[in-house]
């Protein structure tokens, strides 16, 4: 039986890129941005996307800049992957677009995007869901040590702190990306037909360049794109994020460990709830599309 797929046939000039996105449900409804993260694709949302349409939203799932159909409009622009580009990404989408509020809602790279845009443009952002809670990098503190089981969880991004890693990545990057899968998400079942229906994203030309920029830029390894260096500036002062937000934290997480609600509390100053979701991983969304999308509903209706 063949799997279900979200169709990425609308494409959408926005800002430096050609985004191709699945849209779904009214185009009168209450709009909704899913985004996706590293290494993954628009189908983290493939069974949640149609309960959010149904629901009523407008629902928009973008490709990232790197992943599937999404390319850059000119050859001379930086192949960033750095924190700001994606918030500037999310927020010139927004415009093309034409939706001057919407419920931001991702994870991991995804949701670092909709963290950007909650703190830095609320006037954009109805509600925020997002994973991992307050996902904004602290540069500034990029070289400080974490505890050594931490620091072993991201050996692929010191992996990618060298040429080492980039030609691992281009070399033989699904099976370099499955292992991610099956580490970060160690209560997951998936098949081969779920990883390759996400894995025929990294095919992407810019794939290889906008991943190994983001892990080195993220501690000040290498320089950001000056077009957003001033977005790059206001988010090392950590600004709080005032918007209604729902945070997500999978307890098998194999990427970031859960956090206690008052771990991250000081980094939101509008009204927040907290959840936990036992037995589920990094890749929350797809795993558990129906909590991720109450979640979602919540904020909308609100």
């Amino acid at each position: 039986m063949a799997l279900p797929l979200l169709n990425a046939d609308t494409r959408v000039r926005a800002g430096v890129l050609d985004v191709a996105c699945h849209m779904a449900g009214p185009a009168d409804g209450p709009p909704v941005l899913l985004m996706h993260g590293f290494p993954y694709d628009i189908h983290a949302y493939v069974d949640m996307a149609p309960m959010l349409a149904q629901g009523g939203c407008r629902v928009v799932v973008p490709y990232l800049r790197g992943y599937g159909g999404t390319r850059f409009l000119d050859a001379a622009t930086p192949r960033s992957g750095e924190q700001a580009v994606l918030g500037a990404d999310l927020l010139a989408l927004l415009d093309a677009l034409s939706i001057e509020r919407a419920v931001l809602a991702g994870y991991d790279w995804g949701g670092r995007a909709a963290c950007v845009v909650a703190a830095l443009w609320p006037q954009r952002c109805a509600g925020l869901v997002t994973v991992n809670s307050y996902n904004l990098q602290n540069i500034a503190r990029a070289m400080v040590p974490d505890t050594p089981e931490n620091e072993q969880r991201l050996w692929y991004q010191y992996l990618f702190h060298s040429e080492r890693g980039r030609a691992a990545l281009t070399q033989d990057r699904r099976a370099l990306c499955r292992r991610l899968w099956e580490l970060w998400s160690p209560t997951w079942a998936f098949d081969d037909a779920t990883f390759e229906r996400s894995a025929a994203a990294f095919d992407n030309p810019d794939f290889v360049d906008v991943v190994i920029h983001s892990y080195r830029h993220r501690f000040g390894l290498v320089p950001g794109d000056p077009a957003v260096a001033d977005v790059e500036r206001r988010i090392a002062a950590q600004p709080p994020i005032t918007v209604p937000t729902i945070s997500l934290d999978g307890t098998a997480d194999g990427v970031r460990p859960w956090e206690p609600a008052e771990a991250n509390a000081h980094r939101f100053s509008g009204p927040r709830q907290h959840r936990l979701l036992p037995g589920i991983g990094h890749n929350l969304p797809q795993e558990a599309p129906r909590a991720f999308a109450d979640a979602v509903l919540e904020l909308v209706r609100r």
